[in-house]
């Protein structure tokens, strides 16, 4: 699709100098009595005429250019209100409702079309397949050019693959002006650690008109970004920043930013290049009723930003020092954990689960620990609310267990309780506690569990968690950023070879291990067959696997497993033998898992026992059968 000439209405008036832009529209709902938890998109079609109010109130104070209240208008976003198949009305509506205000004020005024983030990270690392996001950003612009914008703003990007697929997106379906704006944190990047050369570098030939940053901080941090996007690009810059960071008080979020200060920074702005100026988060009417004033004087220019520069610029900040940290040599064995030792010497290791207790005493799990660790188990698995059922911290009962019974433990870590920020903490919080070991899992869903009406979060899944796994390893967090000394985990994740749909289930596994996984640890099973033909399908191009066994308990036991627990698939003559066990129920579950685990021994890394009930006996018979197992040949990769 050919681009928008130099004769479009909207470039030829940003050719003859900076247009001025609205302000916020969420924070003024929200000051309008529409609490956070509501969908401000779903506005359009509920209470039009307040929406269609603000827009009024922004073309009175001097905006040139207002947004359509779509900025989370996506199928995706929209599905969190139960609204997802509203999109396309939505997004109609809000470019309807901004053309009917500057209708009614009789003014020269373009309208854009507000295209923001998805709401969840896109694949590799996130839940969201590319093509699906792709189909809810063309979704939107479609509604977008049906309700007649001008032009279309993507904004408030922190991925720069997602904005790829939005830019995608928009010239998939017209050749309107395109404005794209990243967001940059307070040290100058992305989110995901992209500078704005790279932002440069990424999108200026893909289709965008305009280039900028929005939201973010305030105004003077993102001076700093237009400099430096003005230096890499001839496109027109544009720049809306929030009115600095906010403030909770009296149950209200306040920004401290004046208007009078986003003028003098208009003007600093312009002078820094920007041709498109705004606000975002807590600019209001105010805020651009003074931009106006300011940016209309005469003389405002180089000249008047470098006299406020002068009178009012901020003291240098002075370098930080330079930290520099020893790690330890490459190879070192004190740098990694015992699991990881253990399966780099090829020593077969037995692995025990302990779940977390439903309260605050986990008296019962520190005992078993000490049990188990006296009856030669390896390592102890410490479960992560399982089937999404409240239960205690399981990085608190790690610890304890680490620190009160001395055996090193796995700590299961889900995605489903915690945001990307959350997530980094937790882990870093886990290394300081001397946790080496990590299962990354997705984690099961709470509508499985006893809040089925808690909202989770799922920022990742579980091969997000093992690329951020593998970035703390190397010294950073998500964005890059330096975290000191890097942590020293042992990457683990979870695969089923008796799934119903094996494909899948190898292709997956195929992905955590490029994402980073060293250990794969197994759901139960019955049969050595899921196994085999889950090894010859890999070969020597896997990871140590620790083989799962769940000793059963009675007939009804396997039935509950096999018919209610998702993951788990026991064959029809493990369930005859339970029927037929009667009373000897626990001691032919025993029996059956010795047998397959002896049968197994030689084609895994390990086993990984799972207790019913905290029987923690039951499991420590099964692993006596490998308690004096010899060093082995090496079958797989070494977790290096």
């Amino acid at each position: 699709m050919e681009l928008p000439s130099l004769k479009n209405p909207f470039l030829k008036r940003l050719e003859a100098g900076v247009v001025l832009a609205d302000g916020a529209m969420g924070t003024l709902l929200y000051e309008r009595g529409i609490p956070f938890d509501r969908s401000f998109d779903l506005l359009n079609l509920q209470e039009p005429a307040l929406v269609q109010s603000i827009h009024r109130d922004y073309i009175r104070a001097g905006a040139e250019l207002i947004e359509t209240n779509t900025f989370g208008a996506s199928r995706i976003r929209l599905a969190t209100h139960g609204s997802g198949d509203d999109a396309r009305r939505v997004n109609r509506a809000g470019a309807q409702l901004a053309r009917n205000a500057r209708e009614e004020i009789g003014e020269v005024v373009f309208v854009a079309g507000a295209i923001g983030p998805l709401g969840k990270p896109v694949a590799p690392l996130g839940t969201i397949p590319k093509e699906e996001a792709l189909a809810a950003y063309i979704e939107q612009v479609e509604g977008l050019v049906e309700g007649g914008v001008d032009l279309l703003i993507i904004e408030t990007q922190t991925d720069l693959e997602e904005m790829k697929l939005a830019i995608q997106a928009v010239r998939r379906v017209t050749d309107l002006p395109l404005v794209a704006e990243m967001t940059f944190t307070e040290d100058g990047r992305t989110l995901y650690g992209a500078y704005p050369e790279d932002v440069v570098r990424v999108t200026q030939s893909l289709g965008v008109n305009v280039l900028g940053a929005n939201c973010s901080v305030g105004p003077q941090r993102l001076l700093e970004i237009v400099q430096r996007l003005t230096r890499r690009t001839e496109l027109p810059i544009s720049v809306m920043p929030n009115a600095g960071l906010p403030q909770f008080a009296n149950g209200r979020f306040l920004y401290l930013a004046s208007p009078d200060y986003f003028a003098d920074y208009a003007i600093r702005l312009k002078a820094a290049g920007a041709r498109l100026i705004g606000g975002c988060c807590g600019t209001t009417p105010a805020h651009i009723r003074r931009m106006r004033e300011a940016l209309a004087r005469p003389g405002t220019g180089a000249a008047e930003a470098a006299a406020l520069d002068g009178a009012s610029a901020p003291p240098p900040v002075p370098p930080a020092p330079q930290i520099v940290v020893e790690e330890p040599a490459a190879g070192d064995p004190a740098s990694r954990s015992l699991l990881a030792r253990k399966l780099a010497n090829h020593e077969f290791v037995v692995s025990v689960e302990v779940d977390p207790p439903r309260g605050a005493r986990p008296k019962k799990m520190i005992e078993g620990a000490q049990f188990l660790k006296s009856s030669g188990v390896d390592v102890i698995n410490v479960a992560d609310s399982p089937m999404a059922r409240v239960r205690m911290s399981s990085l608190a009962l790690a610890s304890m267990i680490y620190q009160q019974v001395g055996v090193e433990t796995i700590l299961h870590f889900t995605c489903r309780d915690r945001n990307l920020m959350g997530i980094q903490s937790d882990l870093m919080g886990a290394h300081a506690l001397g946790i080496r070991n990590i299962l990354a899992l997705t984690g099961d869903p709470p509508r499985a569990g006893d809040y089925p009406n808690a909202t989770a979060v799922f920022d990742v899944d579980s091969v997000g968690l093992i690329r951020i796994l593998r970035q703390l390893n190397a010294g950073t967090d998500l964005a890059g950023n330096s975290i000191g000394e890097p942590t020293r985990f042992l990457i683990g994740c979870a695969v089923n070879p008796a799934s119903e749909d094996i494909e899948a289930e190898l292709k997956r596994f195929q992905q955590k291990m490029d994402a980073g996984a060293e250990f794969t640890m197994t759901q139960p099973l019955y049969e050595l067959e899921p196994l085999t033909r889950f090894l010859e399908a890999f070969g020597k191009k896997r990871v140590p696997v620790l083989l799962g066994l769940l000793p059963l308990q009675s007939h009804r036991h396997a039935e509950f497993l096999h018919n209610e627990v998702p993951g788990i698939n026991i064959p029809e003559h493990a369930r005859e033998a339970m029927r037929n066990a009667g009373e000897k129920g626990i001691e032919v579950g025993v029996e059956m898992c010795r047998a397959l685990l002896l049968k197994a021994k030689d084609l895994v890394e390990g086993a990984y026992l799972m207790p019913s009930f905290g029987r923690y006996e039951v499991v420590a018979r099964v692993a006596e059968v490998v308690r004096t197992a010899p060093k082995r040949a090496p079958k797989a990769a070494s977790p290096a």
